[in-house]
């Protein structure tokens, strides 16, 4: 992705739509915004146009019919998003940005054990191989 295709807030939306959802219209699309607002249909197929002519989405005809996919991945649009953002903003501490997130959302139980998981996964997988604990 050039840096030049990085997506805006409303651009962000419209691609955890199509991220969660797969291939959708624009009608589509717009009934299903994360943020509930009412946008006008035309409002949303432009939006679905500058981000084709960016890169980030790609689109099929059935009949008269467009159906709007994303050609990004989540990894690829927020992997540098969130590097950045922990770098600019938590000087790039992992863990003043966890502790941000965890200070100012409510986190279910559900979700601290798989936070708790993926720690576990993350200290697997950076152990060199062959050593054994004590």
């Amino acid at each position: 992705m050039a840096a030049t295709a990085r997506p805006s807030e409303l651009e962000l939306q419209v691609l955890s739509v199509l991220w969660r959802d797969g291939a959708l219209t624009a009608r589509e699309v717009g009934e299903n915004m994360p943020d509930g607002k009412t946008r006008a249909y035309t409002t949303v197929l432009s939006v679905l146009q500058v981000m084709e002519k960016k890169g980030l989405v790609t689109h099929r005809v059935e009949g008269r019919t467009h159906r709007y996919a994303a050609k990004v991945t989540k990894r690829q649009v927020l992997g540098p998003m969130l590097r950045q953002l922990v770098s600019n903003v938590f000087g790039g501490s992992a863990t003043t940005a966890v502790q941000h997130l965890l200070a100012e959302n409510k986190v279910s139980a559900e979700e601290l054990r798989e936070i708790q998981d993926l720690i576990a996964q993350h200290e697997s997988a950076s152990k060199p191989a062959g050593r054994k604990k004590s």
